[in-house]
């Protein structure tokens, strides 16, 4: 199952963003709403007159084509109207005059115009210009293209379509920041409707009205108005209404208890006997403890219903539960003269917890020095191919440098940028508990306190976990393990965005050393900290290593 009775619908002039971490249904619902899959059950309804484009993440162009006939085939739709008013003009020019003649030109002349045909041409070289591939030769082979340059062309032709409807899975991948921008105040401007997946928050910000968040657990999809702000402002309220339906639920609780409890001590002592009636006395007796007895069965009916269908605690929003090691010894050495003495070099570990110098991996990482002082932030940046994932695994231990040192005083965590779901054969909470101390009740109680995942969901295989539960899975671990230093790869990309912000939050708090490498647009721009930018290796660097 990977949705499960979605309902949406998109109005004229909406962009909408769809939302969720990797592996929720994301795309599925993209290819859907396309006509590229069908439904299980239900239907999808589309009413346009404009065509209807979409790109999809994975498509690949055959090898053959050549840029301008990639170009004719994404105009195919306005060149067979182009060629259907040329043939009505010829009729008409003719002699076929007829009603129906002119009637039929006006319908195609009127379409065509409304998909702005007569400046297709020049909407090709804008988008090409605009998404970085300027003067892109028409004779040129798609085979002939790097990967991201085929992307941007399918992008490129697609938006030069102008179709009504637009579908566009990921669309900022492999965009620089100038073609980003272009690419946002295009869709910005643009009529009709389109929908986007993407995991990109400032792309979002900027371009989406409303947001559909598919949420991978339950199979459903909540919506949200009013952009990206109203997304988290929601997210944000939800959190609040649950938080005080569960202290709603304990005070009642406790109260029902209380009643229950005590009651029967409070209204047991009658009035004394002043009138030596012994019968009318123990009538107003038997009354009071018919009454009471009621009051307490009334409470206790109550308490059970509440019991039987309890409001779940709100989880925490993500936080650091384990405090580093660094931090630790620093509290120590300032807590005064009784604080027993450090052994030798523990003011350097708390000064700089990790440094390496002149480390290099051949064709993969060009030598480089880095100093992270205690409750340090680096932030790591560079095109693909300049080893920033190669730069964390060499300073995590989990890869030796050809070149250079690494120095290490403290402990490590590393989350690298793909994880490993493990061979199926355990548990969620199995994979959560591996090599710690404690019962699985106390590991299911430490999980659940996350919030990211449900209680239902602990039990589930390894292997049949998605990318973004891969992804949580390893959060969990990490945020509860003390760790000096944490080395975080593109750690927002498998993530829904509500969480990516909940984990930004996270490492604002975290008390120490954190190396990140990102793309994630909000978040460099967000950055407290110093920077690193990286270069790719020089082939000549690269024969030069031993």
């Amino acid at each position: 199952m990977v949705l499960d009775s979605v309902d949406c619908s998109v109005p004229v002039g909406e962009r909408l963003g769809i939302v969720g971490e990797n592996g929720s249904g994301k795309s599925t619902l993209l290819r859907l709403l396309a006509g590229a899959e069908r439904p299980d059950r239900g239907e999808v309804v589309l009413h346009t007159e404009g065509g209807v484009g979409y790109l999809a993440q994975e498509e690949s162009l055959p090898p053959h084509l050549t840029v301008q006939q990639v170009v004719d085939r994404a105009l195919a739709e306005l060149r067979a109207l182009e060629r259907d008013l040329r043939r009505l003009e010829a009729r008409m020019t003719g002699g076929d005059a007829t009603a129906e003649t002119l009637t039929l030109y006006a319908d195609a002349l009127t379409a065509f115009e409304l998909r702005g045909g007569y400046d297709a041409d020049a909407r090709v070289e804008r988008s090409l210009h605009g998404l970085g591939l300027p003067g892109l030769p028409r004779e040129r082979t798609v085979g002939g293209l790097s990967g991201g340059e085929a992307v941007r062309l399918r992008l490129a032709v697609l938006l030069a379509a102008a179709p009504e409807v637009l579908l566009l899975d990921e669309p900022t991948n492999h965009l620089d920041g100038a073609a980003l921008t272009w690419l946002e105040d295009h869709l910005r401007a643009r009529r009709g409707i389109t929908v986007a997946v993407s995991h990109d928050r400032a792309f979002l910000e900027r371009v989406a009205t409303s947001l559909l968040e598919v949420d991978g657990d339950l199979h459903r999809t909540v919506r949200y108005g009013n952009g990206y702000t109203g997304y988290l402002a929601e997210r944000a309220a939800e959190r609040r209404r649950r938080a005080e339906a569960y202290t709603a639920w304990r005070a009642e609780t406790a109260r029902l208890r209380e009643t229950t409890a005590v009651t029967a001590r409070r209204v047991a002592p009658g009035r004394a006997m002043k009138d030596g009636n012994k019968m009318a006395y123990d009538r107003a007796a038997g009354r009071v403890q018919q009454s009471l007895a009621s009051r307490v069965r009334n409470a206790e009916e109550r308490l059970a219903r509440l019991l039987a269908r309890p409001v779940p605690a709100p989880a925490d929003p993500l936080r650091f539960t384990a405090v580093p090691r660094t931090a630790t010894a620093t509290a120590a050495a300032t807590a005064g003269p009784e604080t027993p003495a450090e052994p030798a070099g523990s003011g350097d570990a708390r000064r700089v917890p990790l440094a390496a110098a002149g480390i290099a991996v051949v064709g993969r990482l060009a030598p480089v020095d880095v100093t992270v002082p205690a409750g340090g932030r680096l932030l790591v940046t560079g095109p693909n191919g300049a080893g920033k994932s190669t730069l964390l695994h060499v300073l995590a231990g989990a890869l030796a440098p050809d070149l250079g040192q690494v120095i290490q005083h403290g402990r490590t965590g590393l989350l690298a940028q793909h994880t490993d779901a493990g061979t199926g054969r355990g548990t969620l909470l199995a994979a959560y508990a591996e090599g710690r101390p404690g019962t699985p009740e106390e590991h299911a109680e430490q999980l659940l306190s996350l919030g990211l995942f449900a209680r239902d969901r602990l039990s589930a295989p390894v292997g049949s976990l998605s990318v973004g539960q891969r992804q949580r899975l390893a959060l969990a671990r990490l945020v509860t393990e003390p760790t000096d230093v944490l080395l975080l790869d593109e750690p927002t990309n498998h993530l829904s965005p509500a969480l990516a912000e909940e984990l930004e939050e996270a490492l604002a708090r975290f008390a120490g050393a954190v190396v990140v490498v990102s793309h994630d647009r909000r978040l460099c721009a967000r950055w407290p900290g110093d920077r690193l930018a990286l270069r790719a290796p020089a082939p000549t660097a690269a024969r030069a290593c031993p």
